[in-house]
């Protein structure tokens, strides 16, 4: 007997008794390669389940991303599992994503470990994959467990492929997870990027005849025009395979927050540019992390937001942002070499969020290398702002709320304005500047040219994100936008989470989901 038929024999097989059972059902969402639609997906599947009425939660054993978030129990999962948590209308758990690998440098990544740091992993040390797996896996296992006792269904998502060869031993995100939750795989390409038919059936042909026996259907994602044009394609990857293909799933322009900064490198879809009255321009650096505090910005009509590389990118930008950052230190040699002081000097407006705070203040301070590893422990900052940065162990990891209060920013934002957002952060910054509200909020300098804070999640905050374009249009000579352009960030969510489980129902086999699942089409039990 193969260790997937025992695993099988062991759970007792599945079952399509609607009463109660002591583990929820699991399916895996598995892709052909990273970026091809699988966090989506797996969000669309967790929102139709709970749309039906089933008890749902999504998870990721190992996540690689410096896009997090604030977890429910007071540590951090990747951006994704949030989302998903939020498509299945439940909080987000660190149980959902007990491990996660933030890349802080060359081959170096910090380790998260049940939404806690746990030092760091270098990739190119003998043994680190075997010592990840040796120190991950039981809590990987006491996390799944935990979920499938609480749910009737858990949407498992994968990493990258699961026919990276060189990696199958270390395997913690793929078919050693579907073998360990006992789960289906439905395999996710993403046509778009061409290669489809090399994409699914390369896949499915390097995988363990073990491996090859979960794979339940296919998903083709990210198709452009009508789906019914691929009936071919899905007939020929039928008979190749002998599995259903489940569904063509068109390209969706959905405002949801990407997994990680691989979306930054992906082309946008064809078409007009569009029509902007202000620029704003976040600075891509290298170890960047949460840059999707900023796509509310996106949203706004007249702003057009895009991710610089050097100067000459954000020549006409009125607003420059300096992102959240991994490692301050090195992204600020990168700022140096790059030539952004001018720019920064120059810019109307100029934020800073997190480590890009950090970044704008005096000096950083890492005494006990908690921020680089490999670093040098002080560096001097940029200097626009009166703030001064010492690293600790440990890391502050909490939602958090602050009012506007300074004469700063209360020259164009109203004071005793509250904001809401969250910090993930192992800096303690002081400052002889003007301090905007603990906890969130930091210091300001140039009459509010100038500001630095602590809180990501600013600009999903209506009245910010109102007042930074009202008062960019106010330079630029504009009139201001009416109160409704700024629509609130959870509601476009929710619209947009609702759109996605529209799109999957519509262009996917729900009956066959369901049968996957081993779960009746409508909830009939508690």
């Amino acid at each position: 007997m193969d260790g997937d038929a025992a695993d099988r024999a062991g759970s007792g097989g599945r079952s399509d008794c609607p009463g109660p059972r002591p583990l929820g059902r699991t399916v895996m969402i598995q892709g052909t390669a990273s970026h091809v639609g699988k966090s989506w997906f797996a969000a669309g599947v967790c929102r139709i389940l709970a749309q039906d009425g089933w008890r749902v939660r999504p998870f990721k054993a190992q996540n690689m991303s410096n896009n997090a978030a604030v977890a429910a129990d007071g540590g951090e999962i990747g951006r994704a599992q949030a989302l998903q948590a939020e498509a299945a209308g439940v909080p987000a758990h660190t149980d959902m994503n007990p491990v996660l690998l933030k890349p802080s440098g060359p081959m170096t990544s910090q380790v998260v470990l049940r939404g806690r740091p746990a030092g760091f992993l270098r990739f190119g040390a003998a043994g680190a994959a075997s010592e990840l797996r040796a120190r991950a896996w039981s809590a990987i296992g006491d996390s799944l467990a935990r979920l499938r006792a609480q749910a009737d269904a858990v949407v498992i998502e994968g990493a990258g492929s699961p026919a990276e060869l060189n990696l199958r031993d270390h395997d913690l995100a793929n078919m050693a997870i579907a073998r360990l939750a006992d789960a289906p795989v439905i395999l996710v390409a993403d046509i778009d990027r061409g290669g489809v038919f090399a994409a699914l059936l390369g896949t499915l042909d390097l995988l363990r005849p073990a491996e090859r026996a979960r794979v339940a259907g296919l998903v083709v994602n990210r198709f452009r025009g009508d789906p019914a044009l691929f009936a071919d394609g899905c007939r020929i990857l039928t008979e190749r395979s002998g599995l259903p293909v489940l569904g063509v799933v068109p390209w969706l322009d959905l405002d949801l927050p990407e997994e990680d900064a691989a979306v930054l490198d992906v082309a946008a879809p064809p078409g007009p540019p569009r029509a902007a009255d202000v620029r704003v321009a976040v600075l891509r650096v290298p170890h960047i992390s949460n840059f999707t505090d900023f796509a509310a910005l996106a949203a706004v009509p007249g702003v057009a937001l895009t991710y610089a590389d050097r100067p000459g990118d954000a020549a006409d930008a009125d607003c420059l942002i300096l992102p959240g950052t991994r490692n301050a230190a090195a992204d600020l040699r990168w700022v140096a070499a790059r030539g952004w002081g001018g720019a920064l000097a120059r810019a109307p407006l100029v934020l800073g969020v997190c480590g890009g705070m950090q970044m704008l203040g005096t000096a950083l301070h890492d005494p006990d290398r908690v921020e680089d590893p490999t670093g040098a422990g002080d560096a001097p900052g940029l200097g626009l702002l009166p703030v001064e940065t010492t690293y600790r162990p440990g890391k502050r990891v909490v939602e958090v709320e602050a009012a506007v209060d300074g004469p700063g920013v209360a020259t164009w934002m109203p004071r005793g304005a509250v904001l809401s957002g969250y910090e993930i952060r192992s800096g303690v910054s002081v400052t002889a500047g003007d301090w905007l509200g603990e906890p969130g909020l930091s210091a300001s300098a140039e009459g509010g040219r100038v500001l630095g804070c602590y809180m990501h999640g600013l600009f999903d905050n209506s009245a910010f994100r109102q007042a930074v374009v009202q008062r960019l249009r106010r330079i630029r000579g504009l009139p201001p936008l009416p109160a409704e352009a700024f629509v609130d960030s959870a509601q476009r969510r929710a619209e947009s989470l609702d759109a996605l489980a529209a799109a999957v129902r519509r262009h996917c086999d729900q009956g066959a989901l369901y049968r996957i699942l081993g779960l009746p089409g409508m909830r009939c039990f508690r």
